[in-house]
Order: structure tokens, then sequence, then C-alpha cells
């Protein structure tokens, strides 16, 4: 076949206009990026591409110093690309530094420089709610923290305390929670028991009576031991999964994450107690870590809070769920149920990386006697909370919610407000009504430990 002047004309001129067009537009037909996100965390780092299309890629790790490389095949660098590097904070826990470029004629290379030996975790998510296909890399440290570490004991305080009866010890936790507390410390409710072979009867004045301090001065096998009250706080969302969204554009993720904090304030302030969050900032927890954290540091309770959204904005009022084996108490408990249970497909979770047996576990296991003690815990803060803001229903509801699965720790999850409904999103933003939320949360712990003191824990 020969070629004729016009075709090697139509040829040149369109390589020359090939040379002319930008960067952006060797994307068109081929993937194109729409965002670039990094969520930096203690617990790990996250990177987020979200892009259209399908996605090639391959991966590699390197020593000396410590660097992951991702290569995207048939790819050439857009703009969108480029911000990766821009998104990187000093402070990021395990990224150093990002680079971005073009590798070879269809080959987008990202390094990620890192600061310490990582396991690094890549998956892909199918779209969702309003994000198109995502690209994860998540950054997970070689060597996990010890979580029971990063909790905040109190010893010092313990062995300090002075005496007190019952009655004064109780009222003393709920003046605390509901913060009347007077400056001068009392002893913690529960403290420790006498060795285990002689009968005692387990009542707030024996475990309080200096006489059973003997039993933990050194301690040994079969003595029960000296121990405090662990609460587990978790703050709905996070990360990538921004929870309900206000009409004035309050995020959920971060609304209760300021209440948490406060929560975990107020529990920390209360003698023999303290508290651990299972998330601290804007990252993504999958609901099954939530509870893995939980019982990694021997809770004795889960508190899980949230501000939810519903399809009418005159929705109003507080709730607190706690788990159902048998169906949801109503409809739209059951919608809430279902709407929490999606936030691992919004987050994103490694489904290949997941714990089975674990999920297995938190599925089957629930127990009735865990229900009946979530309920104890749960009328006694919905109690609290109906004094400083109006309920949603004057009962606790119940209702299939994955993360209330722990089979071994009482469990209820708070639905502050709606923040769909302008009057409760603009409370929701008052640190002054956060804080009387936590306080009415923590009241209601105070009292459900007042009538149900945990046992004290055996050395073996």
């Amino acid at each position: 076949m020969s070629i004729t002047r016009r075709d090697l004309l139509k040829t040149a001129t369109a390589g020359f206009l090939l040379k002319l067009l930008p960067t952006d537009a060797w994307a068109v037909g081929q993937v194109r990026f729409v965002d670039v996100r990094l969520w930096p965390a203690d617990d790990y780092t996250r990177v987020t591409l979200e892009h259209e299309g399908p996605l090639k890629y391959k991966f590699f790790l390197v020593d000396n110093p410590h660097r992951m490389v991702v290569d995207i095949l048939d790819m050439r660098l857009d703009k969108t690309l480029k911000e990766l590097t821009s998104r990187l904070k000093a402070d990021d826990p395990y990224v150093q530094q990002i680079r971005v470029g073009q590798f070879d004629a269809s080959t987008v290379r990202i390094v990620f420089d890192l600061k310490a030996p990582v396991r690094p975790e890549i998956f892909n998510i199918d779209p969702v709610a309003t994000y198109q296909n995502r690209f994860v890399v998540d950054f997970y440290p070689q060597k996990p923290a010890d979580p029971l570490m990063a909790l905040v004991n109190k010893p010092e305080e313990a062995a300090a305390a002075e005496p007190s009866t019952k009655e004064d010890e109780i009222a003393r936790a709920i003046r605390m929670a509901e913060g009347q507390a007077g400056s001068k410390a009392s002893k913690p409710a529960v403290v420790a028991e006498k060795p285990a072979d002689k009968a005692v009867e387990k009542t707030p004045e024996k475990l309080a009576d200096k006489s059973s301090d003997k039993a933990t001065e050194k301690p040994g096998k079969g003595l029960e031991v000296k121990r405090v009250i662990t609460v587990a706080i978790d703050p709905g969302h996070g990360g990538e999964d921004p929870g309900a969204v206000g009409n004035s554009g309050s995020y959920e993720k971060h609304v209760v994450l300021s209440i948490g904090k406060l929560l975990k304030e107020e529990i920390d302030s209360m003698p023999g107690m303290r508290a651990m969050l299972t998330r601290n900032g804007d990252f993504f927890v999958p609901l099954g870590t939530r509870v893995q954290k939980a019982r990694s540091v021997n809770a004795d309770l889960f508190v899980s809070i949230h501000a939810d959204a519903f399809v009418k904005p005159t929705a109003s009022g507080s709730s607190v769920f706690v788990l159902s084996e048998r169906g949801a108490s109503s409809t739209a408990a059951k919608w809430l149920a279902n709407k929490e249970n999606s936030s691992d497909l919004i987050g994103g979770v490694n489904i290949k990386g997941a714990d089975n047996q674990l999920a297995k576990v938190l599925l089957d296991l629930s127990t009735t006697a865990q229900i009946n003690d979530s309920i104890k815990l749960a009328s006694a803060v919905l109690g609290k909370i109906g004094k400083i803001h109006r309920l949603h229903k004057a009962e606790v509801e119940q209702a299939g919610f994955a993360v209330l699965k722990a089979p071994d720790i009482p469990s209820i999850l708070v639905e502050t407000a709606f923040i769909s409904n302008p009057e409760e999103e603009k409370k929701l933003n008052d640190p002054d009504h956060q804080k009387k939320i936590a306080q009415a949360i923590a009241a209601g712990i105070a009292q459900y430990f007042a009538k149900n003191p945990p046992v004290a824990r055996r050395l073996t």
C-alpha cells in the first residue's frame, strides 16, 4: 500500500498537535483520578487515590533507607496525582516524603520514603456512597504498640486515697461525672479482695477495706488483685467515613470525636476509673477492630458515640441502643443499624486481610448475659441524658449493631442527637453542650458501676 503526501501531512500534524496538548490530555480514555487523600494516625497511615475506571498497579519495598514504590500502569501523570505530595503532613508517623513522577511513557511511579519499617496493605474498593473507585495503601507499623501500655494508670491516687463509705463513694462518683465533684480524692470503688480461699461478702465496703491490702502486697497464684475499671469509648466513623452530614456541613465524625475526648476526661478524673479511645483522631477504624481494641485492654464497658441523621429533618432527640439478637425494637432502629453497619463499606476495609474467625465470634457469640448488662448500663445513661436533652424515645432500643457484638463486654451505642436537625446540629457543635453530654454519659456509667461493681481479677 502506498503512502500519499496527504497521509504524511496528516501524521505529522497529529504528532505536532499531540506535543502541544497538556499532560492531562494523556489520561483521556484511560484512568482519571478525581482526588487524593492522606489520613495519618498513630495506628496507621492511609493513602487513598480515588479514580474512575479500572486501575493496574504493582508495588515493592526497598530497604536502606526504607521506601515503598507503587507503579501505576498505563497512566500518564496528571495534576491530581501531583497533589499527593502536598497532602503529606510533617508529623505523619510513618511517611517521611512522597515523590511522584512519570517513570516511563506509560507508568507513573509513586515513592513513599518511610520513617520506619512498615507492614503495608494495598487493596481496591468498589464505588460506594459518594465515592468512586478507590485505590488504598495502608502503612501499619511492623511492631504495633501495646494498647494496655497506652492507658493511663493511676496507682498513686489509689495508694494515697482516703477510705470512704459505700454511700459516700457512689455519691462522689456520680457528682464527679456531673461536674460537681469536690477537690478531695476518695478511694476507688473497686480495690481488692481477700484470697480466694476465704469466703467474703463482695460489698464495696469490703473491697475498700485496708485489711485486704495484705492480699495484694505480694500477689501469688489464686489471689485477686487491685485493678482499675476500664471504659472503651468509641467515637463513630472517621477518616474516609464522615458519618452523617448536617445541613450546615457538620460532619458526624468530628462532633462525636470531640464528645468522646470530653467523656474520656470525665472518666479519667473519676477515682479508680480510666478510659481509652478506639480512635483519637480523624482516621477510619473498621467495626471489628473497634471491638478488638476494647477487648485488648480488658475493657469493662464499651460505649459507642454517634450523632446520626434521618430522612426527615424534624427527627430529634437522644437515644441509647443495645444489641438485639431477635430483630430491631422499631423500624427506625433497624434502619439506623443497617446504616451504621455499612460503615466498613464506606470507610474501606481490606476484606482479604479480615480475620474471618474473629468475625464469626463477634456474630455468633453475643450472649444473653451481655445484653442484659448492656440494658442496665443503657438505662442508666439514658436517664442521665434525659436530664440535659430531650429523648427520641423514653426507653432503651435494640438493634443488630455490629459494633456492639463483643460477647463479653456490656456495650451501648449512644445517639447523642440528630445532626440532620438544624437546631440539634447547632447544639452538637456547641462545646458547652458537648461537655454536658459527656458528663451525662459519665454519670450514667458511674451509676451503673455503683449498682453493678465488677469483680476483682484473679492472678493465675
